[in-house]
């Protein structure tokens, strides 16, 4: 009688989650080790005086990926997880006043973009006709869910993405359909949610638009955390182990292959391993040094590493009707800004922000009558030198203030929880080289082939998902992370292992 085969999953965030889940229904006995007390890494939950926040993602906009990884497990996503659509997706704010509701809704985006440029509204049906096939194409099994590890895979895509103009900066190339920077921001700003600089970016991003336009923007009642719960009660359900407070101190390499994995001084023995922590920090901190001629400390030394955020969980003891559920505040030093946080990386007097207001959707993450806000402003990753402990208190005032100028009257005097969440919080916590948020940043010269692969290159049965490996960062690109890990794994172990 054969012995069930054990896999190891290091981290218990989203992608960590889809792959325990994958590797379990696929027949291995499988074990996760989680270092913090609860589980969704990025996607943690805080708890306060009634007031109920997502630490991270806010947001679901892939419904069918989420629906692949239950459907894996026997199950579906409508059985398990009840989800509300949202409309408008966000209300962006401009600098000069103005606003737009954007959402997938054609009519009511052409019936906007009018008051600001009529030509550019004529062009909204035929960017949307370009981006849908990038979308069809990265969202495919054969690309976006399967390794891209090979530059015989890589290049075999090249001729389809040159095709769809997809190596070109996406702030560049949606410029070549709309002129007034309102919509070229609406159509551009989408990796600054996956940490990536629209200027630079490739425009093979702008799939992130045709998506929410394709299967909406969703969110789940009691927040993003419900989807980690119904996630980790399907992995339980299904046979998983899953350790709490289990911090890994390093990956046991022994003939050459991952073996085990040493967590709080216990060693679990793995046929497999798997990483969703940060690759940076896996490669450097946890396998021997001896093992790796590929990822060496010097080449992990200069991956260029996302941008990070400046956090505040507010509880407040009102409401706010300017609210959306999605907000965004923009800068009327919008690029320039943006500089600032990718290449100069300083900290700037001004900001753009996003408010995630879920009590505009479920009054129960708060008292009644009040208000749950959680505010972000994209800062630049601790490559910066800023010293967070000095800053911190001073930044959140002005973020504060600002917020009350804009329009949240008696924001300070009816506050009842102000949490503060710094770049610190990601280096130090969730181990994320350079406080990144969102793992390797999605340039050009660090997609497809060119990120760390589902399949470390230098240590045999060791696989990796998340936000640092391919295709990339957001809830749906660490879910298909997963899917591509498992074809990974089948290749090497077969169907049934």
């Amino acid at each position: 009688m054969s012995i069930q085969k054990r896999a190891v999953v290091i981290g218990g965030g989203f992608g960590g989650l889809a792959a325990a889940i994958r590797l379990q229904s696929m027949g291995f006995a499988t074990t996760l080790l989680e270092k913090n007390t609860q589980l969704g890494g990025r996607a943690g939950r805080i708890r306060e005086k009634g007031y109920v926040f997502d630490a991270g993602p806010s947001l679901i906009t892939a419904p069918t990926v989420i629906d692949a990884l239950y459907k894996s497990a026997g199950t579906t996503l409508a059985q398990r997880l009840p989800l509300v659509a949202l409309d408008p997706y966000y209300r962006v704010h401009f600098h000069d006043g103005t606003w737009i509701d954007y959402s997938g809704d054609a009519e009511s985006m052409k019936a906007q973009m009018r008051r600001f440029d009529v030509r550019d509204a004529q062009a909204y049906d035929r960017f949307q006709a370009d981006a849908d096939p990038v979308r069809r194409t990265v969202m495919s099994d054969a690309l976006g869910g399967a390794p891209l590890d090979t530059w015989g895979k890589m290049l075999r895509f090249v001729p389809k993405a040159l095709k769809l103009k997809a190596f070109l900066p996406l702030h560049f190339h949606v410029s070549r359909y709309f002129r007034n920077f309102r919509h070229r921001f609406l159509f551009s700003f989408h990796p600054l949610f996956i940490g990536g600089d629209p200027f630079r970016s490739p425009s093979i991003y702008r799939m992130i638009s045709s998506l929410e336009k394709v299967e909406g923007v969703w969110f789940t009642p009691g927040g993003m955390h419900s989807l980690v719960e119904s996630l980790a009660s399907l992995f339980q359900e299904k046979g998983g182990q899953i350790l709490l407070g289990s911090e890994v101190e390093r990956i046991v390499v022994d003939n050459g292959r991952a073996e085990a994995v040493v967590a709080q001084g216990v060693e679990h023995p793995a046929d497999l391993v798997v990483s969703n922590a940060d690759v940076g920090h896996t490669y450097r901190d946890l396998v021997p040094i001896s093992a790796r001629t590929t990822w060496t400390d010097r080449r992990i030394e200069k991956l260029d590493q996302s941008m990070s955020c400046f956090l505040l969980y507010l509880g407040v003891k009102r409401r706010y009707d300017k609210l959306h559920h999605h907000t965004l505040i923009l800068s009327e030093r919008y690029r320039e800004l943006v500089r600032d946080i990718f290449e100069r990386k300083i900290l700037p007097d001004d900001f753009s922000l996003y408010l995630h207001t879920p009590t505009r959707t479920d009054p129960t993450l708060a008292p009644e009558g009040c208000e749950s806000i959680y505010v972000l402003s994209p800062v630049a990753n601790n490559k910066s030198g800023i010293d967070w402990e000095k800053e911190k208190d001073r930044y959140a005032a002005k973020i504060l203030e600002f917020l009350e100028a804009w329009g949240l009257e008696g924001l300070r005097e009816n506050l009842e929880v102000c949490k503060i969440v710094t770049p610190d919080h990601f280096e130090h916590d969730l181990n994320s080289l350079d406080g990144n948020a969102f793992g390797i940043s999605p340039g050009l010269l660090q997609t497809g082939v060119l990120r760390p692969h589902n399949r470390s290159e230098d240590v045999p049965n060791l696989y990796f998902v998340g936000a640092g490996t391919h295709p990339g960062a957001g809830v749906p690109g660490v879910l298909l992370s997963a899917q591509a890990m498992e074809k990974c794994v089948r290749e090497d172990f077969g169907d049934r292992p």
